[in-house]
């Protein structure tokens, strides 16, 4: 008897459980969908091109069955579509979401040229009728024109201006006898594969208040809060040809790519200024080139930041730092090679001379390769590095295990090479090693009679 009861007594509750949930559907206009958000932003995207597709939710949260009637596009200029839980189209009827249930949207858009070299916003909206009832959510995306690059070979000297940005497919190449010269305030954008190769000459000529960018050409997040602007292998990278002669580049900023900038033998290469980050290879690699650099940030590769083979390197207050995020780190920040009989790679290229002054070497990983330096062309002079050593004719009056205290903060996604309040970099330079054209950084700052150690004398804004 007792067994019987406690049969009715489940049957009962579990009758009871599914009468709260009825698959009626509700005709009230109080019963409406709720979204996931009021907005969609498609973000900053290329026009004549697709946008990456972004969705959101449409949720039923009530205890029967809702029908939205329409679903639709309100008309716009038809640079959006919309899909409904997997079906594409403009409009749709008679939408059915089940009780404590929701659907997906999603949007994309191609967004028509807009003949100005500034952003242009494009908005649509999607009505949802529910029970007499119209509710919406509003589209945006901002479209971007741009020049478009195919295999440009160039021949005579050009300029690029900054009216538009540059989107380069397949190849830009300089050839030889010829200079590009890059306006300040240019953005190139690099296509999957595309690289730029320099047999002749390249200059640009950012400033602090307009730096010239090479990027890759996506745009928005990979995921999460990670945008695309942190990811590397975007583009192949910069080459200075053999034997290419008299670049000059000054506040240039070069990520994403696969082998970050790479001077080639007997080239000749002077960099102010500039960021070189976010490489799957190095961020630097010379090989018996002339390379200058002087107030640059060398930083974020999975081999390594910088590789010098032979040739010959003038460096000043230049930062190197790896906290690349994305793979182990291949070796140490800033590799030397071919600079002595026992490191000789046999190529009879020249070995290395290089000078390091008011530098920092400090990020996750190895700061220097390991070698012995006596007998050779390298100083390291009043650097701050992170192994613990001692000064000798090749380190001179360095700080040695030290921390510089830089804002980045890997975790969070976040790389700022500047300096916190109490770092040892700060004031530790010497005058003397500051190269005359590196006396103001790239914001700007005046380095004075005491500069910072590293790329950066500008404090942080706060």
């Amino acid at each position: 008897m007792k067994t019987l009861l406690r049969i009715v007594f489940i049957l009962t509750v579990l009758s009871a459980s599914v009468g709260c949930i009825e698959d009626g559907i509700d005709t009230s206009p109080s019963a409406q969908p709720e979204f996931s958000v009021d907005t969609l932003k498609l973000g900053v995207v290329f026009t004549d091109e697709p946008t990456p597709t972004s969705r959101f939710m449409v949720y039923n949260r009530h205890d029967k069955i809702i029908n939205i009637s329409n679903i639709a596009l309100r008309g716009g200029d038809g640079s959006f579509r919309i899909n409904v839980d997997g079906f594409s189209g403009t409009s749709f009827q008679n939408v059915e979401i089940r009780p404590k249930d929701s659907i997906f949207m999603f949007v994309e858009a191609t967004l028509r040229p807009n003949g100005l070299p500034e952003l242009t916003d494009f908005n649509d909206v999607i009505d949802f009728t529910t029970n007499g009832v119209t509710r919406s959510v509003v589209l945006n995306a901002s479209g971007q024109d741009v020049k478009r690059i195919h295999g440009l070979v160039i021949d005579s000297d050009t300029g690029f201006d900054a009216v538009y940005p540059y989107q380069i497919y397949d190849s830009l190449v300089v050839a030889s006898g010829a200079t590009l010269t890059i306006a300040e305030g240019a953005v190139l954008h690099f296509h999957d594969k595309a690289f730029m190769r320099v047999e002749g000459t390249l200059v640009t000529e950012g400033t602090p208040q307009r730096p010239v960018n090479m990027a890759g050409d996506r745009t928005g997040n990979v995921v999460g809060d990670i945008s695309f602007d942190l990811m590397a292998s975007q583009w192949k990278g910069l080459t200075f040809a053999p034997e290419s002669r008299g670049n000059r580049l000054s506040h240039t900023i070069v990520r994403n790519t696969v082998a970050g900038v790479t001077a080639d033998s007997l080239s000749q290469v002077s960099m102010l200024n500039c960021r070189l980050r976010n490489s799957a290879g190095y961020s630097l690699t010379g090989r018996y080139a002339d390379i200058r650099l002087t107030g640059c940030e060398v930083a974020e590769a999975a081999e390594g930041v910088m590789a010098l083979i032979g040739g010959k390197a003038e460096i000043s207050n230049c930062t190197f730092a790896n906290y690349y995020l994305f793979a182990g780190l291949g070796g140490a920040s800033v590799q030397l090679y071919h600079y002595d009989g026992e490191s000789d790679d046999g190529s009879g290229m020249p070995l290395l001379e290089a000078s390091f002054g008011n530098c920092i070497f400090y990020g996750n990983g190895t700061d220097l390769s390991p070698g012995d330096l006596e007998g050779s062309k390298i100083t390291i002079h009043r650097c701050l590095l992170k192994s613990n050593g001692s000064d000798d004719a090749n380190f001179i009056d360095c700080l040695w295990g030290e921390d510089p205290l830089y804002y980045t903060v890997r975790n969070d996604y976040y790389f700022d090479y500047r300096l916190q309040p109490g770092s040892p970099a700060i004031g530790a330079g010497y005058s003397a090693l500051v190269h005359e054209e590196g006396s103001r950084d790239f914001y700007g700052v005046d380095r004075g009679p005491n500069p910072n150690l590293g790329a950066y004398q500008a404090a942080k804004e706060e």
